[in-house]
């Protein structure tokens, strides 16, 4: 109530990138003060219930609803998005130097149709500043996952260095780790989601995870590739193929699209990735169908369009194990958290489940 009648209206008067930095920033600050982190968590957290617990890649999750990346570039503010409801959390895309991005503006709302353009192009700030954050973390309630990226100057012959030297820098500070090959705002990025650049990164990838591992003395952490929605059938089963082949751990599906299908707004013209509600139907498509072609070996993370309890469990009936949000937390604030996990709950007992991962790929059988 508090964000829908006060603060939503405020922050949609904003520019959106304004009131991006004003969030992350606000959070970043207010966490630092005692206590407040807590007050979050009695306003917003999540009670922990047996039947949404998730216990994956040798990960235990409270519930299966995930803050996406994007909105946490730097890990700036991850105490309190640990504080408000999450059952773990994505921060970055991180690149191995800082870099500014496109230009702006670059984020655009686009209200009637529930949904997010932009163009950002991986601004962040560095591994080595987010490793400083990610170090300062106080509050550890839920699992963090890192994003990783290419610098845009990074030629895609050499992308797999890029990948490596983030991993090599982030590694003791993040639970699992995101190989971001489909964001549509970095040039030919996507091109490394096919044949043998997908190979070639995703080997790479493995065999620096598997040697700060052993540095590490420990098991090798998961690490899970993010895929777009905008690929032929034909072109996310080759894609899938490889994923499986490669030995990684799992699939995030989706990223945003450049689809600019059944949109009524005028900032439809804009450049970019579309997230949000117009999402919603094609990402749960690619999930049930990464979900057939794996047998349901390869866990799925789902993301894009979830603004309801039953838009996420479209996503885990379809094949998805954990699902993420971003749009809907800026159009509907934190206490979507609640909606979500409550309706999530309400769904598992009309259908007789006992757990969340009974319903996964229910769909398909």
């Amino acid at each position: 109530m508090l964000y829908s009648s006060i603060l939503k209206p405020i922050f949609f008067k904003l520019d959106p990138e304004t009131a991006h930095h004003l969030i992350v920033d606000g959070f970043h600050t207010a966490g630092k003060i005692p206590g407040v982190n807590s007050m979050m968590h009695a306003m917003y957290g999540v009670t922990e219930a047996p039947e949404l617990a998730v216990d994956l890649f040798g990960i235990h999750f409270p519930h299966p609803v995930g803050l996406a990346a994007g909105l946490d570039k730097n890990a700036k503010a991850i105490d309190t998005f640990s504080s408000i409801g999450f059952g773990f959390a994505e921060v970055g895309t991180v690149t191995p130097k800082g870099q500014s991005g496109n230009e702006q503006p670059r984020l655009f709302r686009l209200p009637p149709d529930e949904a997010l353009i932009n163009r950002m192009g991986f601004n962040n700030e560095g591994t080595e500043a987010m490793a400083r954050q990610l170090q300062r973390r106080q509050v550890h309630r839920i699992p963090v996952a890192v994003n990783i990226g290419k610098n845009k100057v990074t030629a895609n012959e050499l992308a797999h260095e890029d990948y490596r030297s983030c991993i090599k820098v982030l590694y003791p500070h993040g639970d699992f780790f995101v190989v971001n090959i489909s964001s549509p705002n970095t040039p030919d990025l996507r091109a490394l989601q096919h044949g043998d650049e997908l190979r070639t990164l995703l080997g790479e990838v493995l065999l620096e995870v598997q040697a700060q591992a052993a540095r590490a003395g420990a098991a090798p952490k998961p690490v899970l590739v993010k895929i777009a929605p905008d690929m032929t059938d034909e072109q996310l089963e080759l894609t899938v193929a490889t994923i499986m082949e490669s030995g990684v751990s799992g699939i995030i599906a989706t990223n945003t699209t450049v689809s600019r299908e059944g949109l009524t707004h005028r900032n439809a013209s804009e450049t970019g990735g579309l997230s949000g509600l117009p999402l919603r139907e094609r990402s749960t498509e690619v999930i049930r169908a990464v979900y057939r072609q794996t047998e349901g070996k390869l866990p799925i993370i789902g993301s894009g369009g979830i603004f309801t309890a039953s838009d996420a469990y479209d996503k885990i009936r379809a094949g998805a194990s954990l699902v993420e949000i971003y749009t809907s937390l800026i159009y509907k604030g934190p206490g979507v958290l609640r909606e979500l996990t409550n309706g999530l709950k309400e769904r598992l007992r009309k259908d007789g489940y006992r757990n969340i991962s009974e319903a996964v790929g229910a769909d398909h059988r």
